[in-house]
């Protein structure tokens, strides 16, 4: 698809927020397990004054529809399981979406036990999509990271890498105290920190010259 660069700014693999997705082993278990997944290129309106949030487009390459990225949202329950990506609302197609490198790594090894059955789970999946858009809302998102709620979203981030990294050194036989005491202050700084900087991009408002 062809966009106007003067009106919107594209979002590609290049963009380090779509490098962190792809580069953080950690959100392999949110791919793999919750099903959250950001698209392979969305876009953001240069020409709105409202903050990044609502300001973001996810393009379809199938119908060209242009929806608000509200659209998947916790709020609207869209934003996990979208194991096989995003599903447009408008043609019933699926809008591609960028993999984590761990996620492709443990479904490269993990192939055997589910890959014969991936068609007709995809094709479940896909056939459950239609009455989860039924209702969907961009009035009623709001964005997690403004005003003090990315601390909150933050602590949250970092606690849930904490679990997950501890749980994951257990599963390789590798966990030593003294490691989990460590990343007790780490994870809070890390998510903090998470927290903070997504508050300055899905905050952030473009002034009109």
């Amino acid at each position: 698809m062809q966009f106007d660069t003067y009106k919107y700014k594209v979002f590609t693999w290049k963009n380090w927020m779509v490098l962190h997705w792809i580069l953080n082993p950690g959100l392999a278990f949110n791919e793999l397990i919750l099903g959250q997944k950001i698209p392979k290129v969305y876009l953001e309106d240069k020409q709105s004054e409202k903050q990044a949030f609502e300001r973001s487009i996810v393009p379809c390459p199938h119908c060209g529809a242009m929806h608000d990225g509200r659209v998947w949202s916790s709020q609207n329950g869209t934003a996990f399981k979208n194991w096989f990506g995003l599903y447009c609302p408008k043609c019933g197609n699926i809008i591609p979406c960028i993999s984590n490198l761990t996620s492709l790594l443990i479904l490269g090894i993990t192939s055997p036990f589910w890959l014969p059955f991936r068609k007709s789970l995809k094709e479940k999946w896909l056939k459950a999509q239609p009455k989860r858009y039924e209702n969907v809302s961009t009035e009623k998102v709001v964005n997690v990271f403004d005003k003090k709620k990315w601390l909150k979203t933050g602590l949250e981030f970092g606690l849930f890498m904490f679990v997950f990294m501890t749980l994951f050194d257990i599963f390789l036989d590798t966990f030593i105290w003294g490691k989990f005491f460590i990343g007790i202050p780490i994870w809070i700084l890390g998510g903090l920190a998470f927290g903070f900087f997504m508050k300055l991009f899905m905050t952030r408002i473009v002034k009109q010259k």
